[in-house]
């Protein structure tokens, strides 16, 4: 598919006017009415939810090398940043991009599937993108407490959440059943065993309902990210406890997300700084390596990444990372900007004080509780946020496109606009019934 500027059927105005009703009309009827035409819009500008499917299937046949495609997950303000990332898409010419929005995210953030699909399609209608969108559901996770209580109950909830995802645009799903990874069983089979199990399942459930014509892409992971590093052994154990369980002519996953070193936000310091992170390049590299040689797919994933150093995201591309998931970062630039408005932090952090003081530690700081806990203050304060004065917002997009710049060049998939083009097929895309 193309990708240029082009003149869009609905202004700059209009298309802000819409985007905003469809998050926050009073009736239920209105927001799904905006949401459709915002997306009945972009289809008719060739801006295309897809499945990334065909580029991974490529990289698995090392078809191309040395291209870590970023998944970003946008938890608030998501038509601005949105919008900040397509920018700068078509300023470096990125085809080779996700956007992402995990189960639990997507509840405390107040963004349904159809919603944030909605916001980052009125993002490309505004920034004249036109083109493949890749829009994924990150850590669809099985909660371990939850599954040990009831699993079937579980699994349903699971289920649920991927239909509403794919009715919502989202072609690539995340599974993350590495929760349920047993590490007190002496055997690797049997610490993977519920794992491969629920994978396999959720795989075959996708392929049942994923719309005709399109091969969703799956993911699936061997190591809960902040827990004990993966292994060879580990990524042989799971793939071939997956592939056994998984039925014969069942596409299967594409990528596996694997842990080197990082958790998720990073770990932040008594005074709110960010803790030097020693990350293992080195198995990330051997177990992307096997994952492509051995089993097909399109490498290993990292998760846990946006608050590494610069001089690190190069070396992703180098190991021959597929994909590496970026979200904390992008939220610290935002809400630890001079230009978010100090009155509305303030009020955020109080909501976290009185609604989440039950998640703060013994002994920890304010900066540390704080820093860990305000991701969960963008949905209660979603639309205070996208009320922020235009011409600051406009300072924060600013701050945003410098860094997507950076992991763009350093992730090396600008000009990957051929590549995508190349590799996905026109059947990616997601017929939409209008």
């Amino acid at each position: 598919m193309e990708q240029n500027i082009q003149n869009t059927e609905l202004s700059k105005e209009e298309i802000d006017a819409l985007v905003y009703q469809a998050a926050f009309a009073a009736d239920e009827k209105d927001r799904e009415k905006s949401r459709r035409t915002i997306m009945k819009s972009a289809y008719k500008m060739g801006i295309i939810p897809a499945s990334i499917q065909g580029l991974y299937e490529a990289a698995g046949k090392g078809l191309y090398k040395n291209k870590t495609v970023p998944a970003i997950n946008v938890r608030g303000i998501t038509y601005d940043t949105a919008r900040c990332i397509f920018k700068t898409a078509l300023k470096l010419n990125v085809g080779a991009f996700i956007f992402e929005i995990a189960r639990t995210e997507a509840a405390y953030t107040g963004q349904k599937p159809a919603e944030y699909t909605s916001s980052v399609l009125a993002a490309a209608i505004r920034e004249g993108f036109t083109g493949f969108v890749f829009i994924q559901a990150d850590h669809t996770q099985v909660n371990a407490g939850k599954f040990k209580a009831d699993p079937q109950k579980e699994i349903n909830s699971i289920k649920e959440y991927i239909k509403e995802a794919i009715s919502g645009g989202f072609l690539n799903i995340d599974i993350d059943a590495s929760t349920v990874v047993d590490l007190e069983k002496p055997t690797l089979e049997q610490q993977q065993e519920n794992n491969c199990a629920i994978t396999a399942l959720m795989t075959e459930y996708i392929r049942s309902i994923e719309p005709q014509g399109v091969t969703v892409s799956v993911g699936g992971e061997i190591g809960e990210v902040g827990g004990k590093n993966s292994t060879v052994e580990d990524l042989k154990t799971f793939m071939t406890g997956y592939n056994s369980r998984i039925k014969t002519g069942i596409k299967g996953i594409s990528k596996i997300s694997v842990q080197t070193g990082t958790t998720h936000g990073g770990v932040v310091l008594p005074d709110g700084s960010i803790a030097h992170v020693d990350l293992d390049f080195k198995t990330l590299e051997t177990l992307s390596i096997m994952s492509q040689q051995e089993f097909g797919l399109a490498g290993a994933v990292q998760h846990g990444a946006s608050t590494l150093p610069q001089e690190a995201f190069g070396m992703f591309a180098q190991t021959g990372a597929a994909e590496v998931h970026l979200a904390t970062g992008f939220q610290n630039i935002t809400m630890d900007s001079n230009n978010f408005p100090k009155d509305l932090r303030d009020r955020m952090y109080v909501y976290l004080a009185k609604n989440h003081a039950n998640e703060r530690k013994a002994g920890e700081t304010d900066e540390q509780f704080y820093y860990k806990t305000r991701k969960r203050a963008w949905g209660p304060f979603k639309k205070e946020t996208w009320d922020i004065p235009e011409t600051k917002k406009q300072a924060i997009r600013e701050e945003l496109e410098a860094e997507f710049f950076m992991m763009f060049e350093k992730l090396n998939v600008a000009n990957s606009v051929d590549l995508v083009n190349k590799y996905v097929p026109a059947s990616s895309q997601y017929n939409w019934d209008f």
